[in-house]
């Protein structure tokens, strides 16, 4: 019998795990996309859009499809979807398994304001106007209203809408990867002086603190919340190790 996957996704990771696994034969792979993006990159498998409906409603769906794996590759700062998972999982009895890329390490020369939220990440800015360059979803952007005094650059996948009430603020739509050198003249175009990011990790958004760092600008670097404590590993390539060496899928109830 074959393995049903379920990849809760969103990350380049989870993308480039599901074309690994799209034409092996050992495993049928479903993922599931939030739907917070408009027009998501082209997936490799079948895809799933939209909520379950809290843990509850994702054990409901494993247990529907027949899910025998559950994969959570979701950003590090979806904290309720993988406490969801981590809750389904324990519900459904089905084993749980999270890809977790590493945070970006402080660096010589790296100038890092490290916050707890997106708020905090306001307040850091200060009281004198600065030219500010947001890189955060854009649902997170309310908080800076409360900072109309800075110029923003805004970047986000899909259009930021409505704008933000603040009097200047230029809008990007872009999708990453972004590299140092294309970040760097960015960051000089706009005379950048702080940039206000999540630690992502993971290279494809890097370039900017690299750049950063180059030219000596403040990061300003919302933390990561904290994570169910569940089986993890870091990279793809150990996924599919893990998988390789999965327990064999449960034969199906004859009741």
């Amino acid at each position: 019998m074959k393995h049903s996957i379920l990849i809760l996704g969103g990350t380049a990771e989870a993308r480039k795990l599901a074309e690994k696994l799209a034409g092996d034969p050992r495993f049928a792979t479903e993922l599931s996309l939030a739907g917070r993006t408009r027009a998501p990159a082209e997936q490799p498998v079948p895809v799933r859009v939209g909520g379950f409906g809290g843990a509850e409603g994702l054990a409901a769906y494993i247990r529907k499809k027949g899910i025998s794996i559950l994969i959570d590759a979701t950003h590090p700062y979806a904290a309720q979807i993988s406490r969801n998972a981590a809750e389904a999982s324990r519900l459904a009895d089905v084993p749980l398994i999270a890809l977790r890329r590493s945070p970006w390490q402080r660096q010589a020369g790296d100038r890092w304001t490290e916050v707890g939220s997106v708020t905090e990440a306001v307040e850091a800015l200060g009281s004198v106007p600065r030219k500010v360059f947001l890189t955060l979803g854009r649902q997170e952007l309310l908080p800076f209203e409360a900072a109309p005094r800075h110029h923003y650059l805004i970047r986000s996948v899909d259009p930021v809408e409505p704008p933000l009430d603040v009097p200047h603020a230029v809008y990007l739509t872009s999708r990453g990867p972004f590299a140092e050198a294309d970040e760097a003249r960015l960051l000089e175009e706009h005379a950048i002086e702080a940039i206000v990011a999540k630690n992502s990790g993971g290279p494809s958004s890097y370039g900017k603190i690299a750049a950063a760092r180059t030219l000596g600008i403040e990061v300003i670097l919302v933390r990561r919340p904290d994570l169910p404590d569940v089986p993890s590993v870091e990279t793809v390539e150990d996924m599919l190790a893990w998988l390789a060496h999965a327990p064999a899928p449960p034969k199906p109830s004859l009741k």
